[in-house]
């Protein structure tokens, strides 16, 4: 699978809410920058991450326009995210179902066809200007 594939195959997971895919597309040592927070590393993390995140927020990513490195071991994404904030996440605003729109973005490391770094951007600033109206 090229680069370009296996980022769209990522983002339609994603968008899926297919986590079993999505994880699937991950090295077992995947490194997750997380956006303004700090760094995991490991498949068992991310999905943690990606477990709480489902339960705070529905998202669905549109407007995907994917890059790639010539040989296929980096590559960029950018998007915008369209949500709703479904639970309070700790340290944030209090959800009551607010929706938003922001643009994103994210860079990847690809090694054997699958991801083995995520690095997310996003204006948390925006976003929370959005959810407190």
């Amino acid at each position: 699978m090229t680069a370009t594939a296996t980022i769209r195959a990522y983002y339609d997971a994603f968008n899926a809410q297919d986590m079993q895919a999505f994880l699937a597309l991950l090295t077992d040592d995947v490194v997750h920058d997380i956006n303004q927070g700090e760094r995991q590393v490991g498949k068992p993390a991310f999905a943690a991450f990606m477990a709480h995140m489902n339960r705070c927020y529905k998202e669905t990513l549109t407007d995907i326009v994917i890059m790639a490195s010539e040989d296929g071991t980096r590559a960029a994404a950018e998007f915008i995210v369209n949500g709703t904030y479904l639970a309070t996440d700790e340290g944030l605003p209090e959800a009551k179902g607010q929706t938003y729109r922001l643009p994103a973005g994210a860079f990847f490391a690809l090694q054997d066809g699958k991801v083995s770094r995520v690095t997310n951007y996003y204006s948390l600033n925006d976003w929370i200007a959005q959810v407190q109206g």
